[in-house]
């Protein structure tokens, strides 16, 4: 009786040979490297195509830049709208003294104008602060000289000097300032002062009319309840005909009123 044999153990093996098993046979170091080393870079660089083309543009929103605006010299109200509309934040890193700009005026501005951002970068502003603010100094009972010093020192400048008549406060003392001192003002603003005479309105102070026409030194002098004197003529060319060269009483001469103030005046001829 005949037997029927089954399929031997080389043809059972040949029978279930894998992928790739003809080029590439088992065991050979030409499958290893491509198994594992070929496949998996490839692999790798099938997933980094994927990431860089699909995942990370939707993720940075690739090719969605616009050009910021330059919103310098506006005011937070009306920037803030703007960047509402642009989807873009804001946050004020500064806040700085700037004379001529307005409390809340946007100085400048990071990223500046014409940048390329995407919607949500915040964007800073350096904002004004205003033209800064100074306290006028306490000048009452002062010289006039140290009022001005500490005026100036504050930095602030002096103003008129009005005279006040008084028998109760020492001479030439500061009665007052204008604005009065503690008061705050823009740093570069006038203050005025009253100063007392600590005399009666019976006296006066000479004006320089020096280099003024003749009808202008007059004016000048009524004006400081003071006389014309005698007037007299010099001959000098380099001057206008009428010119006042020469007055008697120098510039700043305490004088009681109606003194007379003698004059020497330019002529040609």
């Amino acid at each position: 009786m005949s037997r029927i044999h089954g399929p031997s153990v080389g043809a059972r093996r040949r029978q279930n040979v894998g992928f790739l098993s003809g080029p590439l046979p088992y065991g050979s170091l030409k499958r290893k490297i491509i198994l594992w080393g070929i496949v998996p870079l490839a692999i790798l660089l099938v997933l980094y195509v994927i990431v860089d083309d699909v995942v990370m543009p939707t993720v940075t929103r690739h090719g969605e830049e616009f050009t910021l605006p330059d919103v310098t010299e506006q005011d937070m109200v009306e920037a803030r709208l703007t960047l509402d509309d642009l989807n873009l934040k804001y946050e004020v890193a500064a806040e700085e003294f700037s004379p001529g700009r307005p409390v809340g005026t946007i100085i400048s501005q990071f990223p500046i104008g014409g940048t390329k951002v995407k919607e949500g970068r915040t964007i800073k502003f350096v904002i004004s602060k205003g033209q800064k603010q100074v306290t006028i100094p306490y000048v009452a009972g002062l010289s006039v000289r140290q009022a001005r010093l500490d005026i100036e020192t504050a930095g602030l400048e002096l103003g008129d000097i009005a005279w006040a008549f008084s028998d109760t406060l020492p001479e030439k003392v500061v009665v007052f300032s204008y604005p009065a001192g503690g008061t705050e003002v823009m740093i570069g603003s006038e203050v005025a002062l009253m100063v007392n005479r600590g005399r009666s309105a019976d006296f006066t102070y000479v004006p320089r009319v020096s280099g003024l026409t003749l009808s202008e030194a007059l004016v000048r002098l009524d004006d400081k309840f003071l006389n014309p004197g005698v007037i007299s003529y010099r001959l000098d060319d380099s001057y206008l005909p009428e010119t006042v060269l020469e007055q008697s009483e120098t510039e700043g001469t305490e004088v009681e009123n109606g003194t007379e103030i003698d004059l020497v005046v330019s002529s040609t001829e």
